[in-house]
């Protein structure tokens, strides 16, 4: 199978360069192309001739693409769209990154992918918008919603918590906010398997089970056998420029339709601090 990713540099796109064995991969970063670039994005896709094009590039910046409105949707949606154009027209099927702040967080169970799209931030409305745009050019692409990705090869929550800890006897994080950690290599595993099955429509992939960031940080700082006080704050106290899902849980339905499950969040966690003492 060839296979193209946009987006090889990102934290996802690293997992699923490393992880992705047996297929023909090609890997471009946004210094290779610019996904805002139609011909650019075409001329890749007509030379590499792929069956699966998955799609991780994207302005990640929440807070940025508040003050960013502009780029956010030409990055978010509009290149995607580009995308999902030039892969219409190549016969390639196409799978979509998409995120958990499509949400509004209002409710108090697990997000299925029929759920109404309801974002209160330029991000989550930059990626909403992009999911419906991208679902009347290509019915059949693949739409994966994920949520607080973690991994080795760039800025992430623990990778943070880890810095921040060695300096400083405390840390206040947020305990109203509630949602799924999901490690980029087993997000990248699970990517891999919904290629070779053909998948399409919405799916969600996230590590199992769910916690707060505080919960989230505590369990980073006690796996690691630090000794930093964790203080739970709420989310008015931590004021950031662009709103959060106070509970953005996503449900795991779509993805074990699949076959695939997921390791736990803790687990997961696990495996990441040994990756990064390694």
């Amino acid at each position: 199978m060839r296979v193209i990713i946009f987006g090889a540099s990102g934290l996802l796109g690293q997992a699923l360069m490393r992880e992705w064995n047996g297929d023909q991969v090609a890997g471009f970063s946004v210094e290779d192309v610019d996904i805002r670039d139609a011909t650019k994005v075409r001329e890749i896709i007509e030379k590499q001739k792929p069956e699966w094009i998955v799609l991780g590039a994207a302005y990640t910046d929440v807070d940025g693409c508040e003050n960013n409105r502009e780029l956010a949707f030409s990055v978010n949606r509009d290149g995607a769209v580009n995308v999902a154009q030039a892969a219409n027209q190549a016969g390639a099927q196409l799978l979509f990154l998409s995120s958990d702040y499509v949400f509004d967080g209002t409710k108090t169970s697990p997000y299925e992918i029929d759920d109404a799209r309801n974002p209160q931030s330029i991000y989550g409305r930059s990626k909403a918008e992009a999911e419906v745009r991208l679902l009347e050019v290509l019915p059949r692409c693949c739409i994966v919603r994920t949520a607080w990705m973690f991994g080795m090869g760039g800025k992430c929550f623990p990778d943070t918590i880890l810095k921040l800890a060695a300096s400083r006897p405390a840390l206040d994080v947020v305990n109203d906010q509630r949602g799924c950690p999901t490690y980029s290599v087993d997000l990248a595993q699970a990517i891999i398997q919904l290629c070779r099955k053909g998948a399409t429509g919405i799916v969600h992939v996230t590590n199992a089970g769910d916690c707060s960031w505080f919960e989230f940080a505590r369990e980073i700082v006690k796996s690691a056998g630090l000794a930093t006080e964790v203080r739970p704050v709420s989310t008015e106290q931590m004021a950031r420029p662009a709103p959060r899902p106070a509970y953005s849980v996503l449900s795991a339905t779509s993805l074990r339709g699949y076959g695939i499950a997921m390791p736990t969040w803790q687990d997961a966690l696990r495996r990441y601090l040994a990756e990064r003492r390694a």
